[in-house]
């Protein structure tokens, strides 16, 4: 994939008063690709880059702010706002040259890390989250929904080109990269999405997280559910086919199995059958149900003391 500069339809933001990052000046090349694709294991590097250590910047962000259940501390990261910022600077100032000879998986894990960087930025900009006493009747006082533009008004700089986390999804996620497991590893900031992994995504073993990404979400009763008493399945609202679940057609869709289901339902029942129980897998496989989407929780994923009754 060729990045250019784009120039119609938008302005480029103005950057009065900001420098462009002289990497040379503090960081080399291959740290630049081993902060953002994730800390690269020294042996496996080519020789010139084996000598070189790992930035660990953004590694001690999630390690210090998430927990292991994929929570975060916010009011502690929003005091790690001067890094976060030093980590965009550096997905800003890749030399798309150089991203465009790295290998699949490790284009895909730099878009988790920048997407993901952007999010934890977005929701520290904005905690403790406001919200209008109207909206708080149908939303709740802590859900992400009262911070406007998430998705598609939150503007950063990637390799010189301008993105949101919506265009980062349909382009790149949806489009370029074939892989439906990226939509359980981006972070959604909410109590319903998948858990938000405390370290960052390594192109060397990308599929290994991916993996463990959806067993973790899939044993959560918010993810997926059996009423076997009422022959029902619940599946996150994230697997809907308005949302991301036409993303599995391509990989996981089937007309041997789940015949009584919609091509898309067909699919992600056969992508989770690989994720759960044999006794979970065999239900799905064989037994006669209906498929219901669970309400998204959107109460943001605060580990902090200020997110405490959201529980």
């Amino acid at each position: 994939m060729a990045f250019t500069k784009r120039t119609a339809g938008y302005e480029k933001p103005k950057t009065a008063g900001f420098k462009a990052l002289n990497l040379s000046a503090f960081i080399t090349l291959p740290v630049v690709l081993i902060l953002i694709t994730g800390c690269s294991n020294p042996s496996s590097l080519p020789l010139e880059q084996s000598t070189v250590s790992c930035d660990g910047r953004y590694t001690d962000v999630l390690k210090s702010c998430v927990d292991g259940r994929g929570m975060v501390d916010y009011r502690k990261l929003k005091s790690e706002k001067p890094e976060i910022n030093r980590i965009l600077d550096v997905f800003s100032s890749l030399d798309p040259n150089l991203y465009n000879s790295w290998s699949k998986e490790d284009k895909i894990a730099f878009w988790l890390n920048a997407y993901n960087v952007k999010m934890l930025k977005i929701i520290c900009d904005n905690y403790p989250i406001e919200s209008q006493r109207i909206l708080r009747v149908f939303w709740g006082p802590e859900s992400i929904r009262h911070i406007r533009g998430i998705w598609d008004e939150y503007k950063f700089i990637v390799m010189n080109e301008e993105f949101t986390l919506k265009e980062i999804e349909q382009r790149l996620f949806s489009k370029e990269f074939d892989e439906p497991r990226i939509f359980l590893a981006i972070a959604y900031a909410s109590i319903s999405g998948p858990p938000l992994r405390n370290e960052p995504y390594y192109g060397r073993r990308l599929y290994q997280q991916l993996d463990n990404q959806a067993r973790k979400f899939l044993s959560s009763p918010l993810a997926f559910r059996i009423d076997r008493e009422n022959s029902v399945v619940y599946l996150s609202a994230i697997f809907h086919p308005s949302w991301f679940g036409n993303a599995f057609l391509s990989k996981y869709g089937t007309d041997k199995k789940f015949k009584d289901q919609q091509p898309s339902v067909r699919a992600v029942l056969n992508f989770a059958a690989n994720y759960i129980s044999a006794q979970d897998k065999s239900f799905l496989e064989i037994e006669n149900y209906s498929v219901k989407y669970m309400t998204y929780n959107w109460n943001i994923n605060d580990s902090s003391s200020l997110g405490n009754n959201q529980f």
